[in-house]
């Protein structure tokens, strides 16, 4: 089935993952594209949206798009650098704020006549993030909203179907966003809305089918919602062809190996479980920048795959869980100029000698989305509840090297908070929590003894991506019991500090 789709020009901002995500939570599909490496426009594409970007229209080199065979022939939204950038390439000036506009803003105008605004509150909150200001707009551009500070936050083009947002709709922060969206989306571009999660399992099983044919599929599960969906699929389109690996790198939570590879079984899929801690502590031993330890734990689980593959008669691909955050996150999407902020284990392709190819199902998806695949296909809720887990486990939780003594710490650690979350009805009311093993000690009193042992902070972000987060306002209460019980239970730890950093500016992991 050929969907309706509209074209994300990516231009280098973290954001433009999370306008994909806003189109695809209407129903509508979305594919993102560089500017510099565009897809030809044919009738495939119904409308376009050009994404923000971390440089200035002003500067030499600003990242120019071909826009001849889309700006006034197709609907056409720029949110922030793109709305820059059609200011600025088409007759507008754009000048440097005298402040950097960042941060919450409400609209104080709002034209209800355009389509674009239509059930827009004039005193909404926006979402700016921007170093430039529109300063004046071309003759034929018309503003329809502004802020006290802003002027120019949206403009129309008279005669055209082509839109801009100084701000970011795609953000939560942006209360009507959504609806903006939604107004471009339906109310302009007049898409149908037609993309849903029981559309994706058929036309994804299909395609697999298609695919792999007769070949045999490894896969490595992690125990995780990801991994666990994308090995759903794949048993629906391949069934026993599907050989999925277990492994234990040392690094999972208390219990965890024993508890997931029997769940695993009992949903008739065909699981062997690897133990290979050892292997894992010996490759991280003295390392203690967490790149190395990424790359380090990313080199170790191929080289598990690659011998456990090799038990496995002429099989010819390697699944992944990966998903969209883990893509962007690692590398520029299609090639793109987004920033890497970190890379990922299952990021990255496969060296020379392992002659598997590479299949991944869900890396258009977001977590949510996943989410909402997986309960589509009737996998159990607790397990599609689960919080995300880092592909490197603990050892990114592990500020500095890591030791078994350090591992045990934590998972205690880790399972008396994730354990009262759950007890305390505040699991499902968190996207993801954790603890982190801080490389400082400091000094306590146990009884009469004065004690010189490790700091432990714990983490809890509300999100729906990842991409985002804010952190969690735990009770006052829950913290004091859940500090008191780790300090007591767990030898080696006199102190709890609670993280109450959002990203941005700051990451959900501390590495």
């Amino acid at each position: 089935m050929q969907h309706e789709k509209i074209l994300i020009l990516d231009f280098g901002s973290q954001y433009t993952q999370l306008i994909a995500r806003r189109v695809r939570e209407l129903n509508i599909y979305s594919e993102i594209h560089p500017y510099n490496k565009m897809p030809e426009i044919d009738g495939s594409w119904k409308a376009v949206i050009l994404s923000g970007s971390p440089h200035s229209v002003r500067e030499e080199n600003a990242p120019i798009p071909d826009l001849s065979a889309i700006k006034g022939k197709l609907p056409l939204l720029g949110v922030c650098y793109g709305a820059q950038h059609l200011a600025h390439e088409f007759g507008g000036e754009v000048l440097p704020s005298n402040t950097r506009e960042y941060g919450r803003a409400n609209l104080s105008f709002v034209d209800t006549d355009s389509i674009l605004m239509k059930q827009v509150p004039t005193d909404s909150q926006v979402w700016m993030s921007h170093g430039d200001t529109i300063a004046t707009i071309p003759s034929s551009y018309k503003v329809i909203a502004s802020t006290r500070d802003v002027k120019v936050a949206a403009y129309e083009i008279v005669g055209e179907q082509t839109y801009a947002l100084q701000f970011h709709p795609e953000v939560y922060h942006s209360k009507e966003g959504s609806t903006i969206l939604k107004n471009f989306l339906v109310g302009i571009c007049g898409f149908s809305q037609d993309w849903t999660p029981a559309i994706f399992v058929d036309e994804t099983v299909a395609d697999l089918k298609a695919k792999i044919r007769n070949d045999k599929v490894v896969l490595g599960l992690s125990g995780g919602v990801d991994s666990t969906v994308a090995a759903v699929l794949l048993h629906k389109a391949i069934g026993e062809n599907l050989y999925c690996i277990f492994v234990d790198n040392g690094l999972l939570r208390k219990d965890e190996f024993e508890s997931v590879l029997e769940q695993y079984k009992g949903m008739g899929l065909k699981v062997k479980g690897v133990d290979a801690k050892d292997s894992f502590y010996d490759v991280l031993a003295g390392l203690s920048d967490p790149e190395k330890k990424r790359k380090a734990i990313g080199a170790m689980f191929i080289n598990v795959f690659d011998v456990e593959a090799n038990q496995i008669k002429d099989v010819k691909w390697l699944a992944q869980g990966t998903i969209y955050p883990d893509v962007i996150e690692s590398v520029s999407v299609n090639g793109g100029p987004s920033q890497t902020i970190k890379s990922h284990h299952n990021v990255g392709g496969l060296p020379d000698y392992m002659k598997l190819q590479i299949v991944e199902p869900l890396k258009t998806l977001f977590k949510d989305e996943v989410r909402r695949i997986g309960k589509s296909m009737g996998i159990d809720g607790e397990l599609l509840g689960r919080h995300p887990f880092p592909g490197p486990g603990l050892a990114i939780r592990i500020l500095g090297d890591i030791t078994k003594e350090k591992v045990r710490i934590l998972q205690e650690v880790d399972h008396i908070f994730i354990s009262s979350l759950k007890s305390s009805g505040l699991y499902d009311k968190v996207w993801q929590a954790g603890a982190i093993f801080l490389p400082v000690q400091s000094v306590g009193v146990m009884g009469d003894e004065r004690t010189y042992e490790n700091a432990v902070a714990l983490r809890a972000v509300e999100s729906t991506d990842g991409m985002t987060a804010d952190w969690v306002h735990l009770p006052y209460d829950f913290l004091a019991k859940v500090s008191n019980d780790i300090i007591n239970k767990v030898k080696g730890i006199n102190r709890v500090v609670y993280d109450i950093s959002s990203k941005p500016p700051a990451t959900i992991e501390w590495e």
